[in-house]
């Protein structure tokens, strides 16, 4: 037996963020199809990401046989210097009326969107992640008074990530460090929302 000596990169900083909705004469039905255009920002200070699953152990001949564990949600936090305020009204359900006037805190249904975010790693590595299947579940709208000087005041949107297919996955990724994925770029990851392998496949990009 050998003891193999591995150093993992660690994590330097967040990086930028994606936003790709859905396409549906139904909003509330997710339909897997997305709009063409792809959003990114670059206003993120952090990210937190918790994994809300449902474990039950398994019985059999009189003791533990397993554990069995499904996956229900995502709940992703995202905290930013700001937000674009039309991305967040359509991740809302508002609408924009005449003279530019916003309808909202009603009943309206909230669209699907495609959530992308990006972590950049020592050595030039880095992970980026698509979560497919996302609704907004709340967004914070605070602010504070000035006081003669420059403060950074943060907005903060909290986003439930669901499964989206019949396996019940909630994410495509990719992380640099693996070696079958060292040359897979932001840019060619985030051009649309990845929702199988094949669609990072070079006819995709």
């Amino acid at each position: 037996m050998t003891i193999q000596n591995k150093r993992p990169e660690y994590i330097e900083t967040v990086g930028a963020q994606y936003v790709c909705f859905t396409t549906s004469e139904d909003p509330l039905k997710y339909s897997g199809v997305y709009e063409p255009n792809v959003e990114q920002t670059k206003t993120v200070k952090k990210i937190s990401v918790k994994e809300n699953s449902e474990t039950a152990p398994i019985h059999g001949s009189g003791e533990m046989y397993a554990n069995s564990s499904k996956m229900e949600s995502v709940e992703i936090t995202v905290d930013a210097i700001a937000f674009d305020r039309e991305t967040l009204i359509k991740m809302r359900g508002e609408t924009v009326g005449e003279n530019g006037v916003i309808l909202g805190g009603g009943s309206a249904a909230r669209p699907y969107f495609a959530y992308g975010k990006t972590v950049k790693l020592s050595n030039g590595k880095n992970r980026y992640d698509w979560f497919p299947k996302c609704q907004l579940m709340d967004n914070s709208d605070d602010a504070e008074t000035s006081e003669g000087k420059p403060k950074e005041q943060n907005e903060s949107i909290t986003i439930m990530a669901m499964p989206f297919d019949a396996a019940g996955n909630t994410r495509a990724s990719v992380d640099t460090q693996i070696t079958a994925a060292k040359a897979i770029t932001e840019e060619q990851f985030f051009a649309k929302p990845v929702i199988k392998p094949s669609d990072l496949a070079p006819e995709a990009a």
